[in-house]
């Protein structure tokens, strides 16, 4: 499945990009070039536009059948767990994710397709009593030509959560990939097709943003778009789509908390918020970065903290036992590391300095960093970092570990660590998050709704309500008379 030049995926073809024109893709473990992928302009998305609204317009796949699309997902799912191996090596060589996650996220992307395969034919209507002589009722229909952008830190996984249930509800779709991160996108084009998607109903246009993604987005033939991303960009969205109306959701950033009440094992608790924290290297949205600690354990819990994140092993992400690889790219590197040096000019206290310990010396590696002593003013508390940098806050009572919970722009997800089945709903209830768990920090289901309060975004992805985003409700009204 490897290519010398990668080419956009367009009506069921590679597609060269009429301008000609190639970018590079660069591999974050050695900071070599990768790939040369087709660098799509406005002409090239029209393009896609164009065929995709054909095929929506002709039926080939709007109106087929619900089972019949959801045969197709399912072959879409066997394909892409017939070529796991070598999608997980790429999204690992293209983000710089640890073999074995990219493995386990492949898998899951497969599980996505399954699930939505099964949901196709299960998006209803209703029958609605009305004061008029007649029969009154509702449909759930596709959207019609929807614009996917995906984000650079879980590309395939991410792509899978948007086109899986697009497909479902019978939309014809175009992927704006991230640049950094291309490469699986057009892969899954491919396998779609091998599994027998019409031509034109999956589409994959890679890019600049400011171009690439910029086209997709303000273009009128366009009825829905779907982001993932931070949240300058998702305003970014809005502003473009707002002429149109067309209809926007956003999964955007996020600066999630943990709280941990006294009671609690401080050992296990500790490495699970390592794991939380520092897990795609803190590339991830859902990274639990700020962690809230009650006065009476917070010294314990620091210390716990810092071993389990000490132990986590750096390096090649191909390499099985790897825990941490590099950030995405040079510039993310570097934007990272002025946070930590940001933290210790602003007052933290550097629990574990990054600077000391040891990382490949080729590619875009960093090492973890832990702020204790941290305030809620400072901007490492405040800003989403997107990397290896946790900060450690000290509270006294549930009401504040609530409040400083919720003292941040966005609301994306979090955990809470307590004995008390009362506080834990409680305290569950009243932060303001779209995505909590207890006692645990696992949030994320294929079979749930996720998605964000305040700046972290609209819309769910994921669960039966994902479908809500790529259908429309239609009334129908039946006289008697």
């Amino acid at each position: 499945m490897a290519q010398e030049k990668w080419l956009a995926w367009i009506d069921g073809n590679p597609t060269s990009p009429l301008q000609g024109r190639f970018f590079e893709v660069e591999e974050p473990a050695t900071g070599g070039v990768l790939a040369e992928v087709a660098q799509c302009g406005s002409e090239d998305v029209k393009a896609a536009i164009r065929v995709a609204r054909r095929s929506f317009d002709t039926g080939v796949w709007s109106a087929t059948s619900a089972t019949s699309r959801g045969k197709t997902l399912l072959r879409l799912a066997q394909r892409i767990r017939d070529e796991a191996d070598e999608l997980a090596r790429w999204e690992t060589r293209q983000v710089g994710k640890p073999i074995r996650d990219a493995k386990d996220e492949v898998l899951t992307a497969a599980d996505c397709f399954e699930y939505y395969a099964g949901a196709a034919n299960k998006i209803y209507g209703h029958t609605i009593p009305v004061s008029a002589a007649g029969f009154d009722y509702t449909l759930r229909v596709p959207v019609g030509v929807v614009g996917l952008v995906v984000p650079w830190n879980f590309p395939f996984l991410i792509t899978a959560w948007k086109v899986a249930p697009a497909l479902a509800a019978g939309n014809s779709v175009i992927v704006k990939p991230a640049s950094y991160t291309p490469l699986t996108a057009l892969l899954l084009g491919r396998l779609g097709t091998e599994a027998g998607l019409p031509d034109g109903v999956l589409n994959i246009v890679p890019g600049p943003g400011r171009e690439t993604g910029e086209a997709l987005v303000a273009d009128p033939g366009v009825d829905k778009v779907a982001f993932t991303g931070e949240t300058t960009t998702g305003a970014r969205i809005l502003q473009l789509a707002a002429p149109n109306i067309t209809r926007v959701s956003l999964e955007l950033g996020g600066k999630s908390p943990t709280v941990v009440f006294n009671g609690v094992d401080l050992d296990r608790v500790a490495y699970l918020a390592a794991q939380s924290a520092y897990a795609n290297s803190g590339q991830d949205c859902c990274a639990r970065s700020r962690i809230l600690v009650e006065r009476e354990s917070y010294q314990t819990f620091v210390d716990h903290f810092v071993k389990h994140v000490q132990n986590m092993s750096i390096g090649d992400p191909l390499d099985p036992e790897i825990a941490m690889g590099p950030l995405v790219s040079a510039s993310h590197r570097n934007r990272v590391a002025q946070y930590v040096e940001k933290g210790v000019s602003e007052g933290a206290e550097l629990v574990l300095d990054p600077r000391t310990r040891a990382v490949p010396s080729n590619g875009f590696y960093l090492a973890p960093a832990i702020f204790a002593q941290a305030k809620p003013d400072m901007s490492i508390v405040r800003e989403e970092i997107f990397g290896p940098v946790t900060t450690v806050q000290v509270f006294d009572s549930e009401a504040e570990a609530i409040s400083l919970a919720n003292d941040t722009t966005y609301g994306l997800s979090g955990s809470i660590f307590t004995r008390d089945v009362g506080q834990a709903l409680r305290v569950a209830n009243q932060v303001r998050a779209g995505v909590m768990s207890v006692n645990t920090i696992k949030s994320v289901h294929l079979e749930a709704p996720f998605g964000g309060f305040k700046q972290s975004g609209m819309g769910r992805e994921l669960g039966m309500e994902a479908l809500e985003m790529y259908t429309e409700v239609k009334n129908v009204f039946i006289s008697m008379d």
